[in-house]
C-alpha cells in the first residue's frame, strides 16, 4: 500500500470514530480527540511546537531567530546587539560539541560562522578542531571562555527591547536565547552609551584613576580577543592618511593642457611661475602611500566644469594674497569684510557664504531660507515666473522645511574666469543643503529655486550639514548621538556613525575627504574622527570642559581646529592625536565660526562676543607659557588688546577711569594676531577666500 492510500485510511478512520462519538453523545471525548488530531502531522505524529523539543536543531533556530531581529532593527541599535551574536555563536557551537552533536554541530558552524571570519577568524580555527567533549575540556580557549562569564555592556532601553523580544519569540527559539545569556553572559546595563575601553566614561575614569571597576564595565573575557578591531583608539595609534586624494589621471591630463594654453596666451608676470609651474609645484596630486585610494572613495566621472574649476583654483592659488607665519613678532595685515544683517528680530540662526564669494544663504527660525547675492546681481531662474514683465530679485527665499533651520551649505564652486565664453560652464554653485528640527536635510537647486530633495533617516532634530570637499557627498549630525554621510545620489544615507554619548552638533571634512570630525555638547564634550571608508573611530579628541561650537581642518590636512562656549581655541595634531596648544581671546557665549588661510599658518574666529580674531597657528616655543594678558570686560567688544597696544577698539571709560570692572576678565594669549570689533553684531560666520581675504558676517542686535 503506498503513502497516500495510508494518510486517506487514517483519516478515514479519524472521521469514522469522531461520527461514532457524536452519535453516543460523548462530546467532552470527541472534542479531545479533535484537539489532538490537529497536533498531528501527515504521518500521525506529534507536531513540536516548542524548539526546545526539536532536540540539537534548537541551537540553529534561536541563533538564526535573533540575528534575523538584530538586523530589522534600527541602525541606532544595531551596533550594540551585534554584541551580543559572537557569544551566543560560541556557546552555542560549545553546547553542541558537549551535546556529541556531531552533523548538527558541524551544519551550524558552516552556516553561521561566516559572519566572524573578518573579526574573529583566528578564534573560529580553533573551534573548527573542537569537535568531541574531551577535546572541549581540553583546550585552552575554550576552558577561557567556558571558565567565566561573558561580559556584555548594553545600554538598558536597548536590552528591554531584548528581553520584550525573546519573551515574545520563546517558542521560536527565545527560550534557548534566554538559557544562553544566562547560563553563559553577564550583561551590564548603562544609562547612556555602550561603556567599554574607549568610551567617554572610561576616559574620564582613568583621567580620574578610577580604573577598579574597568574590568566590570568592557566587554568580554579577560584574556580574549572581544572583536573590537581599533581598541586601542584612546592612544590614538590609528594608522591614518593625511596627504591629498590623488586627482583624475584624465581630468590632470586636461587641466595641464588648459593651462599651457592659457600660459601662451597670457605669460606670467615677471617674477611669478607660470600656470603650468604652479600646477606641477604646488597644486598636482598623485597617488602617494599617505594618500587615501580613489577606488575607495568613487566620485563621479569629471566633466568640463571640473576642468574650468581646477584651472581656476591653480590661478588664485598663484595670484592670492600670502600669508606668511609671524616673523618677528609681527603678524601678518589681514583685511577683512564683514558684512551685517539689520532688521533680523535675532531670527537668523545660520549663516553661509559660498566658495565664489557671491552668494550668502541664512537659515531662520521661521523655518525658510533666504539666499542674497552679496553684489546685488539678480539671482535669474531657469523655471519661467508667471509674470513676464517681473524682474529677478537679488535675494530668493526658499520655503519647504517645517521647524527651524540651523545649518546651510553651497555645493563647492570658485569664481568663474574674466571675459568669459558664453559657452564656458558655470563654476558657480548649483546645489544647496539645509538641515533643520523636522528631522530632515532638503536640497535645494539654485538655478530653479526648487527643493530636488528631501533625506530622511535622523531621530530627531539635525543641527548640522556639510558638503564633502568634492561635492557628491554630504555630512549630518543630530540629536539622535549619530553622524551620517549620505550620497547626493542615494535617497538613504551611506554611512552611520555612532559613538558619542550626547548631541553632536559640529561636523568638518578633512581635504582630502576621507576623514569626517565630529564634535558633541553636553556631558560628552569630546571629538571624533571617523574613517569614511570603513565608517570606524580612528582619533578622539579630548580637552574642552565647556561645548564645542565650531570644528574646521586646516587646507593642509595636518591640523584641526576647535572651539568652545567658553572663548576656547585648541589646536589638534591629527598625526600624533595630541593638543598643540590652546588659545584665548573671545568672551563667553560661543566662536560660532573658524577658518584656516590657504597656507593653514593663520586661523581667523568669530563668535558671539561680537569680534573677528585672527591666531598664529604656529606652535609657541614655550606651549607651557599660556597665560596671556589679562584685559576687558567678560568678553564684550572692547576686550581687544594685544600685547598692551590696542587692535581697533579703546577700553571702556570704566576700566580706563580705574572704576570697578563689570563682569570677569578675559584673558588673551600671545598667539592673537589682531582683533576686529563689531558694534553690536554677533559674528555668525567668517570665511578665508582662496585670495585669502576674510569674510564675515553677522546679525545686528541693538
Amino acid at each position: 500500500m503506498n503513502l497516500p492510500t495510508k494518510i486517506a485510511n487514517h483519516t478515514l478512520r479519524r472521521e469514522q470514530v469522531i461520527e461514532y462519538l457524536v452519535k453516543k453523545g460523548y462530546n467532552r471525548t470527541e472534542q479531545m480527540l479533535r484537539m489532538e488530531s490537529s497536533n498531528l502531522d501527515k504521518d500521525g505524529r506529534p507536531i513540536q511546537e516548542r524548539v526546545e523539543d526539536l532536540g540539537n536543531v534548537k541551537y540553529a533556530k534561536g541563533f538564526k531567530m535573533i540575528s534575523d531581529w538584530i538586523e530589522q532593527n534600527l541602525d541606532i541599535y544595531k551596533f550594540e546587539l551585534r554584541r551580543l551574536l559572537w557569544p551566543l555563536f560560541t556557546y552555542s557551537y560549545f553546547d553542541l560539541v558537549f551535546n556529541d552533536a556531531g552533523a548538527e554541530m558541524d551544519k551550524f558552524f558552516r552556516e553561521f560562522s561566516p559572519q566572524f571570519e573578518r573579526v574573529h577568524a583566528d578564534e573560529l580555527r580553533v573551534f573548527e578542531t573542537i569537535k568531541t567533549p574531551q577535546q572541549l575540556r581540553d583546550n585552552p580557549i575554550a576552558k577561557l571562555y567556558l571558565g567565566t562569564k561573558y561580559r556584555i555592556p548594553i545600554n538598558s532601553g536597548v536590552y528591554y527591547n531584548l528581553l520584550a523580544h525573546i519573551e515574545t519569540k520563546n517558542k521560536e527559539g527565545g527560550s534557548v536565547i534566554e538559557y544562553l545569556l544566562q547560563s553563559f553572559c553577564v550583561i551590564k546595563t548603562t544609562e547612556r552609551g555602550p561603556r567599554n575601553q574607549f568610551s567617554f566614561e572610561a576616559m574620564i575614569g582613568r583621567g580620574m584613576n578610577r580604573d577598579s571597576d574597568d574590568a566590570a564595565l568592557e566587554e568580554g573575557i579577560d584574556g580574549a580577543f572581544n572583536g573590537v578591531t581599533n581598541g586601542d583608539i584612546t592612544d590614538n595609534n590609528a594608522l591614518i592618511k593625511l596627504a591629498m586624494m590623488p586627482m583624475e589621471s584624465e581630468l590632470a591630463q586636461d587641466v595641464r593642457a588648459e593651462l599651457e594654453d592659457e600660459d601662451a596666451k597670457h605669460p606670467p608676470p615677471l617674477g611669478k611661475n607660470s600656470l603650468v609651474e604652479e600646477f606641477e609645484q604646488n597644486i598636482k596630486r598623485e597617488d602617494s602611500a599617505d594618500a587615501p585610494n580613489r577606488n575607495e572613495i568613487p566620485l563621479p566621472p569629471s566633466r568640463a566644469r571640473d576642468v574650468i574649476m581646477e584651472v581656476q583654483k591653480i590661478k588664485e592659488n598663484r595670484d592670492r594674497f600670502r600669508i606668511d607665519a609671524r616673523s618677528s613678532g609681527v603678524g601678518p595685515g589681514v583685511s577683512v569684510c564683514m558684512f551685517t544683517f539689520h532688521n533680523t528680530l535675532d531670527t537668523i540662526t545660520c549663516m553661509e557664504f559660498s566658495d565664489d564669494t557671491n552668494l550668502v544663504a541664512v537659515g531662520t527660525e521661521e523655518s525658510y531660507i533666504r539666499v542674497w547675492h552679496l553684489h546685488g546681481d539678480p539671482l535669474p531662474s531657469i523655471v519661467q515666473s508667471g509674470a513676464k514683465d517681473a524682474l529677478p530679485s537679488s535675494s530668493r527665499r526658499l520655503i519647504g522645511h517645517s521647524a527651524p533651520v540651523y545649518s546651510v551649505s553651497f555645493s563647492p564652486s570658485i569664481a568663474g574666469p574674466e571675459k568669459a565664453d558664453p559657452s564656458t560652464p558655470s563654476t558657480a554653485p548649483k546645489l544647496l543643503l539645509s538641515s533643520s528640527s523636522d528631522k530632515t536635510i532638503r536640497l535645494w537647486s539654485l538655478e530653479a529655486w526648487t527643493c530636488l530633495v528631501v533625506y530622511k533617516g535622523h531621530e530627531g532634530p539635525v543641527w548640522n550639514v556639510r558638503w564633502g570637499p568634492f561635492g557628491h557627498y554630504f555630512a549630518t549630525c543630530g540629536w539622535d548621538k549619530t553622524v551620517r554621510i549620505w550620497g547626493q545620489d542615494h535617497i538613504s544615507y551611506l554611512r552611520l556613525l555612532v559613538g558619542h554619548d550626547s548631541n553632536v552638533n559640529q561636523i568638518a571634512w578633512h581635504p582630502n575627504g576621507a576623514y569626517v570630525f565630529s564634535a558633541s555638547d553636553q556631558a560628552d564634550k569630546s571629538i571624533r574622527m571617523w574613517s569614511f571608508t570603513t565608517g570606524e573611530c580612528v582619533r578622539v579628541f579630548a580637552g574642552h570642559t565647556d561645548f564645542i561650537s565650531a570644528l574646521e581642518c586646516s587646507p593642509n590636512g595636518k591640523i584641526l581646529a576647535s572651539a568652545d562656549g567658553g572663548g576656547n581655541i585648541i589646536f589638534w595634531d591629527l598625526a600624533k592625536g595630541q593638543m598643540i596648544k590652546r588659545c584665548k581671546g573671545h568672551g563667553k557665549g560661543g566662536i560660532w565660526s573658524l577658518s584656516f588661510s590657504v597656507e593653514s599658518t593663520v586661523l581667523v574666529s568669530g563668535g558671539a562676543d561680537g569680534t573677528v580674531r585672527v591666531w598664529d597657528v604656529e606652535v609657541p616655543t614655550d606651549p607651557h607659557k599660556t597665560e596671556g594678558e589679562v584685559v576687558g570686560t567678560g568678553g564684550q567688544t572692547d576686550a581687544t588688546r594685544i600685547n598692551g597696544a590696542t587692535a581697533g577698539a579703546q577700553p571702556s571709560a570704566a576700566v580706563a577711569a580705574g572704576g570697578k570692572k563689570k563682569g570677569k576678565d578675559t584673558t588673551i594669549t600671545p598667539d592673537q594676531i589682531s582683533a576686529f570689533p563689531t558694534k553690536k553684531s554677533p559674528v555668525y560666520k567668517v570665511k578665508f577666500t582662496r585670495m585669502n581675504l576674510v569674510m564675515a558676517g553677522g546679525c545686528y542686535l541693538p
